[in-house]
């Protein structure tokens, strides 16, 4: 069989969602340095992914966070209608309970039960944006957590969050998946409320069935093995969706393979593994999460698409039935060459030619750099928005 047939119908269906807050002007906790094509508002924010759409043919969904795209008085569906004119649709729901001052000391975790109750308020808000947009994912994450030791009690943090959750998984409708988000520090440096895989799967199982582990690249310490992680989530049937970038140190938001694309391709790599020994996949949020402060966003964007492509594409060429073979004799060598074979698997052409097949440039990024779209964008935004941007943080 031709490594096209293989690939194409894998290309087809393997999808990922943009992030609205990737092309507006964001930056670190030092401060942010603006660019005069970024986006100011959800309408830009969806023309910007509309054309990423558009070359790559992959990101048909954008996500969205509710306090920074969903102004009070406004009609969610309004929202979802400017989508559909930029070629997309809304797709995860992120409510943000991190942000407002009310969340100094936590949000669902927070001791004052008042300040518990209005985060769940607002992510009940959000499930009823999602479900008014046709959402099929609430992402969660949380900023909760303390920075010393005896500042709070851990344990009551954690039934508070499982109260939460459960709370919020029973009014989701049927076909929404809860996405439980992790991450080991920042800005929680002690004790973070849901510091690591393990925690958010407890979770997700301790809000219901239909909530499942999202799984950030950027989200570990130094060494961790990802992949290992990734394995046995879906073995156990837990594993949601992934927020794809790259790190050299922590959550850099570096566009994705950018450091490390050989981590990227095993994660692939063991995903394809359980398709092979499974016979299938259960549904993965393949979703991008990142804030360029100095790249170009939608280049950033349709960089990190490309690359997602490649490295998934490569992983679906490892040969299973020679691998297990080679696996079952003890056979190191040959076990990791047949992995590392199909890395080195230049597949730029075989995309190249999925890409002409459905009409698609074949490369992306110069179609783009050659529409004179960022151009266009910065002298409009400029004119709107002066050198300071569309103002907040996404």
């Amino acid at each position: 069989m031709a490594q096209s047939d293989i690939l194409f119908p894998l290309l087809d269906a393997f999808k990922i969602e943009l992030p609205s807050w990737g092309f507006a002007d964001t930056g670190t906790r030092f401060g942010k340095f603006f660019q005069d094509a970024a986006a100011g508002n959800i309408d830009e924010k969806l023309a910007d992914a509309g054309q990423v759409h558009k070359l790559t043919g992959s990101c048909p969904t954008v996500a969205v966070h509710v306090l920074w795209d969903f102004k009070k008085e406004q009609n969610a569906s309004e929202v979802a209608a400017m989508a559909k004119r930029h070629g997309v649709a809304i797709g995860a729901i992120n409510p943000n309970v991190f942000q407002d001052q009310e969340y100094k000391w936590g949000s669902i975790t927070n001791r004052a039960e008042a300040i518990r109750h209005a985060a769940i308020e607002h992510i009940l808000d959000s499930v009823k944006i999602g479900r008014t947009v046709g959402s099929q994912y609430l992402s969660l994450w949380f900023a909760d957590g303390i920075n010393y030791p005896g500042q709070s009690d851990i344990i009551a943090r954690k039934h508070w969050a499982a109260e939460a959750l459960k709370q919020v998984h029973g009014a989701m409708p049927q076909d929404m998946t809860m996405l439980v988000e992790y991450k080991p520090f920042e800005p929680a440096f002690y004790a973070t409320d849901i510091a690591d895989w393990g925690m958010a799967s407890h979770f997700a199982r301790v809000a219901g069935p239909r909530a499942k582990v999202l799984v950030d690249t950027g989200h570990h310490y130094q060494s961790t093995n990802i992949e290992q992680i990734v394995a046995w989530l879906l073995d156990e049937n837990m594993l949601g969706g992934f927020h794809f970038n790259d790190r050299k140190y922590a959550d850099d938001d570096l566009t994705l393979g950018s450091i490390d694309p050989y981590q990227i391709f095993r994660i692939f790599h063991e995903i394809e593994n359980h398709r092979f020994r499974a016979g299938q996949l259960p549904p993965i949020a393949y979703m991008v999460d990142q804030s360029h402060n100095l790249k170009p966003k939608i280049e950033a964007m349709i960089q990190t698409v490309d690359m997602a492509q490649q490295l998934y594409a490569k992983a679906c060429l490892v040969d299973r039935k020679a691998l297990a073979e080679s696996q079952a004799r003890e056979d190191l060598v040959q076990s990791e060459n047949i992995l590392r074979g199909a890395f080195l698997t230049d597949v730029r052409g075989l995309l190249a030619d999925w890409r002409k097949s459905k009409n698609l440039p074949a490369d992306p990024l110069a179609a783009h750099r050659q529409s004179g779209y960022e151009k266009k964008a910065a002298a409009e935004r400029r004119k709107k928005y002066g050198s300071k941007g569309g103002g907040g943080y996404a």
